[in-house]
């Protein structure tokens, strides 16, 4: 089991051409592989909003996919903020 000194809360704002292009279903594929629990939506400005928890260095693979994203997308910025670690999420999932 991992510690919670290893354990990460990233919240993201993509910005770019990300919605219409699976963003939100390939930000959960990618984060499930990792065994990252949290969500992603998108928003009513064109952004994609996510936030992930699990260890460091998934979180750090998944702040790398957030930068360029899937097939069809361009990501042109991701905001990133580290936030305390709760453990509050039981999978990852889109939200509407």
């Amino acid at each position: 089991m991992v510690s919670d000194n290893n354990m990460r809360r990233v919240h993201v704002w993509i910005t770019g051409r990300v919605q219409g292009v699976f963003f939100r279903a390939n930000t959960r594929n990618e984060a499930v592989k990792l065994d990252l629990k949290g969500w992603v939506k998108n928003l009513p400005d064109e952004r994609v909003e996510a936030l992930f928890e699990g260890d460091d260095k998934a979180t750090n693979h998944m702040l790398r996919f957030c930068r360029r994203g899937p097939f069809g997308s361009k990501v042109d910025d991701v905001e990133i903020v580290e936030e305390k670690y709760k453990g509050e999420f039981e999978s990852f999932e889109i939200r509407y």
